[in-house]
Protein backbone atom coordinates (compact mmCIF):
# COMPACT_ATOMS: atom_id res chain seq x y z
CA UNK A 1 0.00 0.00 0.00
CA UNK A 2 1.48 3.01 -1.07
CA UNK A 3 1.40 6.13 1.51
CA UNK A 4 2.83 9.78 2.04
CA UNK A 5 3.12 10.73 5.02
CA UNK A 6 3.37 14.73 5.73
CA UNK A 7 5.08 16.40 8.97
CA UNK A 8 6.46 19.51 9.82
CA UNK A 9 3.55 22.41 9.40
CA UNK A 10 2.99 24.86 11.88
CA UNK A 11 2.61 28.51 12.62
CA UNK A 12 5.48 31.21 12.35
CA UNK A 13 5.72 34.84 12.39
CA UNK A 14 6.58 36.39 8.71
CA UNK A 15 10.37 35.96 7.89
CA UNK A 16 10.52 33.13 9.82
CA UNK A 17 11.39 29.48 8.51
CA UNK A 18 9.94 25.88 8.46
CA UNK A 19 10.99 22.47 7.48
CA UNK A 20 8.25 20.13 5.99
CA UNK A 21 8.47 16.32 5.64
CA UNK A 22 7.12 13.61 3.63
CA UNK A 23 8.05 10.00 4.17
CA UNK A 24 6.85 7.89 1.46
CA UNK A 25 6.34 4.02 1.45
CA UNK A 26 5.03 1.01 -0.24
CA UNK A 27 7.21 2.38 -3.70
CA UNK A 28 10.25 4.11 -4.71
CA UNK A 29 9.03 6.98 -6.99
CA UNK A 30 10.97 9.15 -9.47
CA UNK A 31 9.42 12.54 -8.72
CA UNK A 32 7.84 13.65 -5.75
CA UNK A 33 7.15 17.21 -4.42
CA UNK A 34 4.58 19.50 -2.97
CA UNK A 35 1.77 21.46 -4.07
CA UNK A 36 0.02 24.42 -1.67
CA UNK A 37 -3.40 25.32 -1.01
CA UNK A 38 -4.89 28.64 0.19
CA UNK A 39 -8.26 28.88 0.81
CA UNK A 40 -10.75 29.90 -2.02
CA UNK A 41 -7.66 28.71 -4.85
CA UNK A 42 -7.00 26.60 -6.46
CA UNK A 43 -4.18 24.13 -5.57
CA UNK A 44 -0.60 24.96 -7.22
CA UNK A 45 2.50 23.58 -7.71
CA UNK A 46 5.63 24.55 -5.11
CA UNK A 47 8.48 22.15 -6.12
CA UNK A 48 9.28 19.03 -7.48
CA UNK A 49 12.37 16.72 -7.61
CA UNK A 50 13.71 14.03 -9.33
CA UNK A 51 15.59 10.64 -7.83
CA UNK A 52 18.51 12.08 -9.11
CA UNK A 53 17.84 15.23 -7.53
CA UNK A 54 16.52 17.65 -10.40
CA UNK A 55 14.32 20.23 -9.42
CA UNK A 56 11.24 22.33 -10.64
CA UNK A 57 10.32 25.10 -8.26
CA UNK A 58 7.04 27.13 -8.48
CA UNK A 59 8.71 30.89 -9.80
CA UNK A 60 6.88 32.72 -6.51
CA UNK A 61 9.43 30.48 -4.17
CA UNK A 62 12.63 29.98 -5.55
CA UNK A 63 15.18 31.99 -3.52
CA UNK A 64 13.08 31.16 -0.80
CA UNK A 65 12.14 27.28 -1.00
CA UNK A 66 14.43 24.38 -1.27
CA UNK A 67 13.37 21.49 -1.88
CA UNK A 68 16.07 18.13 -1.28
CA UNK A 69 15.27 14.52 -0.56
CA UNK A 70 16.92 11.24 1.49
CA UNK A 71 16.67 8.43 -1.56
CA UNK A 72 17.86 6.27 1.44
CA UNK A 73 14.79 7.23 3.64
CA UNK A 74 12.43 7.67 0.96
CA UNK A 75 11.93 11.03 2.07
CA UNK A 76 11.62 14.23 0.44
CA UNK A 77 12.09 17.67 2.34
CA UNK A 78 10.76 21.04 1.83
CA UNK A 79 13.07 24.06 3.53
CA UNK A 80 10.92 26.67 3.41
CA UNK A 81 12.68 30.43 4.58
CA UNK A 82 11.57 34.08 4.50
CA UNK A 83 8.11 33.29 4.83
CA UNK A 84 4.84 35.69 3.58
CA UNK A 85 1.53 35.90 4.80
CA UNK A 86 0.85 34.45 1.22
CA UNK A 87 2.65 31.40 2.03
CA UNK A 88 -0.54 30.34 4.54
CA UNK A 89 -2.19 27.21 2.83
CA UNK A 90 -1.96 23.42 3.26
CA UNK A 91 0.75 21.72 1.89
CA UNK A 92 0.56 18.69 -0.11
CA UNK A 93 2.94 15.91 -0.85
CA UNK A 94 2.86 14.71 -4.40
CA UNK A 95 4.50 11.43 -6.04
CA UNK A 96 4.25 8.86 -8.83
CA UNK A 97 3.90 11.30 -12.17
CA UNK A 98 6.61 11.43 -14.18
CA UNK A 99 8.88 14.37 -15.34
CA UNK A 100 7.42 17.34 -14.45
CA UNK A 101 4.12 15.79 -13.95
CA UNK A 102 1.68 15.91 -10.99
CA UNK A 103 1.51 12.23 -9.47
CA UNK A 104 -1.52 10.69 -8.67
CA UNK A 105 -0.71 10.06 -4.91
CA UNK A 106 -1.17 12.82 -2.12
CA UNK A 107 -0.13 12.87 1.42
CA UNK A 108 -2.90 14.23 3.74
CA UNK A 109 -1.71 17.56 3.90
CA UNK A 110 -0.02 19.66 6.41
CA UNK A 111 -1.03 23.02 7.61
CA UNK A 112 1.41 25.99 7.39
CA UNK A 113 -0.23 29.44 8.82
CA UNK A 114 2.46 32.48 8.59
CA UNK A 115 0.97 35.19 10.42
CA UNK A 116 2.55 37.90 13.08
Amino acid sequence: QVQLVESGGGSVQPGGSLRLSCAASGTIFNVMGWYRQAPGKERELVAQISRNSRTNYAGYVKGRFTISRDNAKNTVYLQMNSLKPEDTAVYYCNAGGGVWSTGDYWGQGTQVTVSS
